[in-house]
C-alpha cells in the first residue's frame, strides 16, 4: 500500500494546505484534480498567508481584479477567494459525498483582523457562509479568546466549522467545550445536528521552532535529546484530550442524536528543520478519527519517501506526557511559548491580510 493510502486506511484523512488558480485552472500532476485522483486528497484548507502568495504570484488575478474596480480591496479580495473556494468545493463534491459530509471540505478564514472581535467574526462568518453557498465549505474561527464564543454561536446556527492557531492542549480542550456547547444549544432549539462536522486545527512545526533554540541554549545532553519532541508530544496531548471526549457519556449522548466528533486537524506539518525527517509530523501523528493538512512540498515527501507505522499515537501518551514534564523539569516555560504564538499566529495572519490589501488597491 502507498504511504498516503495508508494513512488513510489508519484514519487520518489527507487534505492540501494550499490553494491558487493554477491549482484550479492548469492540468498539471499538481492540480488539486490531480492530487485528489494520485495522492488521497481529500480536502483543501487555506488561511490568509495562502491567499496573500497565491494573488501577489499569480498572473491569473488580473483581470478578475480589474473587473472589481470602483469596490473596496476587502471587497475584491473577497469575491477572488470565494470564487477559488467554491470551485475547489465542486471539484472535492464526489468526496464529500463518498464520505458522508466528513472529508470533500474546503476551508476559508474569516478577516484575521477579526480575531478578537466576537460579533464580527459571527457577522462574516455568515456572510461568507451564504454567498459561498456549498455545503462542504467550513468557516475557519481562530482558537481566540474571543473566538471560543463565535465558535460556539455558528454551530448552534448549524455551520460547519474550521477552528485554527491552536497551540495548547487546553486551549484545545475550550474548543471542544465550544463546540459540544453549540450542538448542545441547537439540539435544544430542536435542530438537526447531523449535517454539521467540524476541525480543530493544532498546529505542530511552530512548536518545535520556538522550544528547540532553547533546549540548545541550554546545552546539556537532556536538552539535546528533547530536540524536535515538542510538537509532537504536545498534538499527542491534545489528541487524548480528544479521545477522552468522544468516549465521556455527553458526547456518548449527542452522538445518538446525530453528533459528529470534532477531529483533531495537525496543521503546520512542514518540517523547517533540516536535520529532522521531513515526514516526521505526518508519519509520527496517525491515529483514527485525524486530519493532517499538509503544504504540497510535504504531500509529495510522505507519497515518495514517507514510511507509515501505522497507529503512532496509541501506546504513546506516557512518553509525551513525560517528555513535557522533562522540558518543565529544564526551566522551559511551554504554557508562555504556546500563548505567544498564538499571538504571533494571528499578528502574521493580519499582517499577510493587510499586504495583500495594499496589493489589490494598487490594481482597483
Amino acid at each position: 500500500m502507498k504511504p498516503l493510502q495508508s494513512l488513510s486506511a489508519e484514519g487520518t484523512s489527507i487534505w492540501l494546505d494550499d490553494l491558487s488558480r493554477e491549482r484550479l485552472h492548469i492540468d498539471s500532476p499538481t492540480s488539486l484534480a490531480n492530487l485528489i485522483a494520485t495522492h488521497s486528497v481529500v480536502g483543501v484548507t487555506t488561511n490568509p498567508s495562502i491567499f496573500q502568495q497565491a494573488i501577489t504570484q499569480s498572473d491569473l488575478y488580473a483581470s478578475a481584479i480589474a473587473q472589481h474596480r470602483g469596490k473596496s480591496p476587502e471587497e475584491a479580495i473577497t469575491a477572488l477567494t470565494s470564487e477559488d473556494v467554491q470551485n475547489a468545493c465542486d471539484i472535492l463534491q464526489p468526496q464529500f459525498v463518498a464520505s458522508g459530509g466528513r472529508d470533500g471540505r474546503v476551508s476559508i478564514e474569516v478577516d484575521p483582523r477579526l480575531a478578537h472581535d466576537t460579533q464580527g467574526t459571527v457577522v462574516q462568518a455568515h456572510e461568507l457562509w451564504n454567498s459561498i453557498n456549498r455545503p462542504n465549505l467550513m468557516i475557519k474561527v481562530p482558537a481566540t479568546v474571543a473566538g471560543l464564543p463565535a465558535i460556539t454561536t455558528l454551530i448552534a446556527a448549524g455551520l460547519s466549522v474550521n477552528v485554527t492557531l491552536i497551540f495548547s492542549a487546553k486551549r484545545y480542550a475550550d474548543v471542544l467545550n465550544a463546540y459540544i456547547t453549540g450542538l448542545q444549544q441547537r439540539l435544544g432549539r430542536g435542530e438537526s445536528i447531523s449535517h454539521i462536522h467540524s476541525v480543530a486545527s493544532f498546529f505542530i512545526s511552530r512548536v518545535d521552532s520556538a522550544v528547540d533554540p532553547l533546549l540548545e541554549a541550554i546545552g546539556t545532553s537532556e536538552a539535546l535529546a528533547l530536540r524536535g519532541t515538542t510538537a509532537i508530544a504536545n498534538a499527542k496531548i491534545a489528541y487524548e484530550i480528544f479521545q477522552s471526549t468522544i468516549d465521556s457519556p455527553t458526547w456518548v449522548d449527542l452522538a445518538r442524536q446525530g453528533a459528529h466528533p470534532q477531529r483533531p486537524l495537525w496543521a503546520s506539518t512542514g518540517v523547517k528543520n533540516p536535520t529532522f525527517d521531513k515526514n516526521r509530523y505526518v508519519v509520527e501523528l496517525v491515529a483514527p478519527h485525524t486530519v493532517n493538512t499538509m503544504p504540497e512540498a510535504t504531500l509529495l515527501s510522505v507519497a515518495e519517501t514517507g514510511e507509515p507505522r501505522g497507529n503512532t499515537i496509541s501506546g504513546t501518551l506516557r512518553e509525551a506526557h513525560a517528555q513535557l514534564n522533562a522540558l518543565s523539569k529544564l526551566g522551559i516555560d511551554l504554557t508562555a511559548i504556546l500563548a505567544e504564538l498564538e499571538r504571533d499566529g494571528v499578528a502574521k495572519f493580519e499582517a499577510s491580510w493587510n499586504e495583500l490589501i495594499s496589493v489589490v488597491a494598487a490594481q482597483l
